[in-house]
């Protein structure tokens, strides 16, 4: 029988609903009887006790809150009667033991990438059209469209037969049409891939460059260089006007001082030395159908597990996400780092209230004090302006169960594992180190993907318990719901879910081991996920002000 209630820590002062739970009713914890004062819908909490105003509620065997008034057991927590709340931090020397999981299975497996003359192995093989400022996007956008559609990378083809199905209908004069969609849809027109081995021609069309402060185009430059340098990537076609802030030049100067040693082609027109745009996109699509011819002759080959780097996110969250999703994939993670693996943990606003056990974690005192320093410089950009980490709940959270921040982020932080933190990095920085590092980005789901893209993941493990279609240029993403009514729901963007986690029928460690065997599929491209599959391209820059 499926357990209706479930207690997080033996600390906590609050229950979680797993079910709908009506207001008078009686419901039974470790011998304790409890009566509802009112409806507890699934992903929601109660109170365990009365409590006066302004004491301590525990969750995840934290402070998560207080509450504003005095409340009663078996009372809702909600925004009325809950504010945010958290403990300080700081540094302290602190020897952490791990429990590493017990690997054996996965010791000896493989996976098919494509391994770069540094050794790197990407898990994909994309040509990249990179413009150094918005001035080019409408050029890119038309790039797109051609080379997509001739060279069979288009994912249009269902709505294109159905728009023409409804022009042929209006210019009959028909008011209604007898073809279904989904009938319609089945009717595609050839979509086979001329180089079988180009996983897709990606575009990194953005809003910056030009404009807004010099800091922001060096930031851009330094994530589009990231971006070129990614080991996903074959090869890159650069478009630039030429009097933007973002030069050419710097551009290329950046992925040199990113690694001295890049060697993959590279094709740049700037658009000011005297070209039409005619000109410009027809020699771009030249020299970028050479390009392809190149890049076609890459072929995966067997490596070993400890070459996948593992971005872990949640976006869309739900009272689930920290129960199920999140705790699940990070079991996966901490299955990745004791097989030599990367993972990256990033979203720095949904850290807040988990940052002592981060910081107790962290194996070098400088890389703890880094992430001090950055958490308190986030923090403080973000109050500066009226706003904090405490305001980063959306109505959709705070709607399904998800009260303060620091609920949320004790929840989030669960995808990352429990394996010690190798690494710090600041937004772009490259994780160079076997183990878990974290990623200074914003929480926002597609700043954060581009983010960890950006450092260096391969793929990206993405939770969600409302649904999200997010995706990345660059690296694949999987996406993991928290709840069987969500994959339910949304089966056209959810790959995985761990519902059975909560109607029990499955444990954390059985979700987390198949979570990893997708992302060892995944990355062999046996299995295509559903973001890769929509062309969802995902692609955000940062420009260091207050994103939460």
């Amino acid at each position: 029988m499926q357990q209706r209630i479930i207690q997080l820590d033996p600390l906590d002062n609050v229950l979680v609903a797993l079910q709908d739970l009506s207001a008078g009713e009686s419901v039974l914890f470790q011998g304790e009887t409890f009566e509802l004062k009112e409806e507890i819908p699934a992903k929601h909490k109660f109170f365990m006790r009365d409590m006066a105003a302004g004491e301590s509620i525990i969750m995840y065997g934290v402070l998560v809150g207080k509450t504003q008034y005095a409340v009663s057991s078996g009372e809702r927590m909600s925004t009325d009667n809950t504010k945010h709340a958290t403990d300080g931090y700081a540094y302290r020397a602190f020897d952490y033991q791990w429990q590493a999981p017990n690997a054996e299975r996965f010791k000896d497996r493989t996976f098919k990438g494509y391994v770069r003359a540094d050794g790197r192995v990407g898990t994909a093989n994309y040509w990249l059209f990179i413009p150094t400022v918005f001035c080019e996007n409408r050029n890119l956008d038309l790039i797109k469209e051609v080379m997509h559609a001739e060279l069979g990378y288009s994912v249009s083809a269902p709505f294109r037969n159905y728009t023409q199905a409804l022009k042929e209908a209006y210019l009959k004069g028909d008011t209604l049409m007898n073809a279904s969609f989904d009938e319609l849809a089945q009717a595609k027109p050839d979509t086979h891939r001329l180089f079988p081995n180009i996983d897709g021609i990606k575009f990194l069309t953005h809003q910056g460059g030009c404009g807004g402060t010099r800091q922001d185009a060096v930031i851009l430059g330094k994530l589009l260089a990231a971006y070129a340098d990614h080991p996903n990537v074959a090869g890159i076609t650069i478009l630039s006007l030429g009097c933007q802030n973002l030069q050419l030049k710097e551009l290329l100067d950046e992925i040199k001082a990113r690694n001295p040693h890049f060697d993959k082609p590279l094709f740049s027109f700037e658009h000011q030395e005297g070209y039409t745009e005619e000109e410009m996109v027809r020699l771009a699509i030249a020299k970028t159908f050479q390009g392809l011819v190149a890049a076609n002759q890459f072929e995966r080959e067997e490596v070993s597990l400890d070459k996948l780097v593992l971005g872990v996110k949640c976006g869309g969250s739900d009272g689930f996400s920290g129960i199920s999703a999140n705790p699940a994939v990070g079991y996966a993670a901490d299955l990745l780092v004791a097989l030599g693996g990367k993972v990256l943990l990033a979203e720095f606003p949904e850290l807040c209230g988990a940052e002592q056990n981060l910081i107790d974690r962290t194996i070098e005192p400088d890389a703890a004090k880094k992430f001090i320093r950055l958490m308190q410089a986030y923090s403080q950009s973000a109050e500066r302006v009226g706003s904090g980490f405490h305001m980063n709940p959306s109505p959709g959270n705070i709607r399904d169960g998800l009260i303060t921040d620091a609920i949320k982020s004790m929840g989030a932080v669960k995808k990352g594992g429990t394996a010690p933190i190798v690494d710090v990095l600041d937004y772009t920085e490259p994780a160079q180190k076997a183990g878990l590092s974290l990623v200074c980005t914003p929480g926002n789901d597609v700043e954060a993907t581009t983010g960890k893209a950006a450092s260096g993941a391969t793929l990206i493990l993405f939770t969600t318990g409302l649904g999200t279609p997010t995706g990345n240029a660059v690296c694949p993403v999987i996406k993991v719901s928290s709840n069987t009514a969500l994959a339910k729901r949304m089966p056209d963007i959810i790959d995985i879910n761990t519902g059975p986690v909560i109607e029990g029928e499955k444990s954390i460690e059985q979700m987390g081991e198949e979570i990893l065997e997708y992302c060892i599929q995944a990355a062999s491209g046996v299995i295509i996920p559903k973001a890769v599959q929509l062309n969802q391209d995902d692609f955000i820059p940062w420009k260091r002000g207050v994103s939460l």
